[in-house]
């Protein structure tokens, strides 16, 4: 990570960014500096007429999952395991989703539990998984660009973004709301007319803050963790994103809190390439696999469920 300022002192080292060996408060007169890639205030996207879809709505799987390393020729599984590695694209710095645990150096969370999944049931390993550490702004380029299989990164489905990419069937709910410093007063957005409000470039938070109307002042960085940094320096008086990854932030800062009335629904999928229907019902087989198994129900209570109480998995939609 590049967002280390001088002066920071709460972030906790459980994402993968480096950190001083000493952090030295900085004097109170000090200007501390911004992270890197802040736009302040941020550029929201114009308004556009929202196409019309069931956001939810997939692709039915098609029987039984092909045994692992035997994918039917002429699909994108099939270049995967010849290939003998999937690519995802996955956010290396959200404690709880995607992660480097200290202790092992390796990359951990729900999201990295599901790519392992999907790495299993397509090439019978694991471990066969090459992780590529993205932005949100990056997240559907990536896919355009075929430069990854698969993007596991918090990604809301919505209509618009279906015009550009597939999705899987819903992996996890969220809804947006609110991380605040405790004790300053704030409870909601309405507290916020003419304050500084962070959220992450390309994602939906940012178009979420710009019309609220209370009119805040939408700041955008690469990171969520860009966002906890500015927070912390008392250069933003929010962060706003769905409230899943706002209690990774909380529980890294226990200065902070996750308040407010949700302002959006916020349902997850698997990111696919639109040329893949075939590798987006592979996708859903293997979701559906791990619904009934309790698979991810495990995965859930094992990173999520003391965090953010407990849940079931999302019920598949489809659209065939």
């Amino acid at each position: 990570m590049k967002l280390r300022a001088a002066g920071v002192a709460l972030v906790l080292m459980v994402a993968a960014c480096s950190a001083p060996d000493e952090v030295r408060e900085a004097p109170a007169e000090a200007v501390l500096p911004l992270p890197q890639n802040v736009q302040d205030p941020a550029e929201v996207p114009s308004a556009a007429p929202a196409p019309s879809c069931v956001p939810r709505a997939s692709l039915r799987p098609t029987g039984a999952l092909p045994r692992p390393g035997r994918m039917p020729s002429n699909t994108a599984m099939a270049r995967i395991a010849q290939r003998g590695r999937l690519i995802v694209g996955i956010d290396q710095n959200a404690y709880l989703f995607g992660f480097r645990d200290p202790q092992t150096g390796d990359l951990a969370g729900f999201e990295i539990d599901l790519a392992r999944e999907i790495a299993e049931a397509m090439l019978g390993d694991r471990g066969a998984v090459q992780f590529r550490a993205i932005t949100t702004a990056d997240r559907i380029p990536v896919l355009e660009r075929k430069e990854v299989d698969l993007v596991i990164r918090t990604m809301t489905m919505t209509c618009e973004r279906w015009q550009k990419v597939s999705f899987s069937t819903e992996y996890l709910s969220s809804r947006q709301r609110l991380l605040v410093r405790r004790g300053e007063g704030i409870k909601e957005f309405a507290d916020l007319a003419k304050r500084k409000v962070c959220a992450t470039r390309g994602s939906t938070s940012i178009i979420k803050i710009a019309a609220q109307p209370s009119k805040p002042i939408p700041v955008s960085t690469d990171s969520t963790l860009d966002c906890l940094v500015l927070l912390q320096q008392g250069q933003v008086d929010a962060v706003s994103t769905i409230d899943v990854l706002l209690a990774g932030l909380a529980a890294q800062d226990p200065a902070t809190e996750v308040i407010g009335t949700p302002v959006s629904d916020e349902p997850a999928g698997v990111g696919v390439s639109k040329d893949s229907p075939e590798l987006v019902r592979f996708v859903n087989a293997v979701l559906e696999r791990n619904r009934a198994d309790g698979t991810w129900q495990r995965s859930y209570d094992r990173w999520l469920a003391s965090r953010i109480g407990p849940a079931r998995p999302p019920a598949a939609v489809y659209r065939d």
